[in-house]
């Protein structure tokens, strides 16, 4: 049992962390992508 709850805490900031990525990837693709238009 112990193991499991350990597991999800760790999925949960994974989860967490991987929206902050995104994002971070995101702001980067968006810039790319003016540039690309002009």
């Amino acid at each position: 049992m112990r193991e499991t709850q350990m597991g999800s805490v760790i999925k949960k900031r994974r989860k967490r962390m991987s929206k902050k990525k995104h994002r971070k990837l995101l702001r980067r693709t968006r810039v790319q992508r003016r540039k690309l238009g002009k």
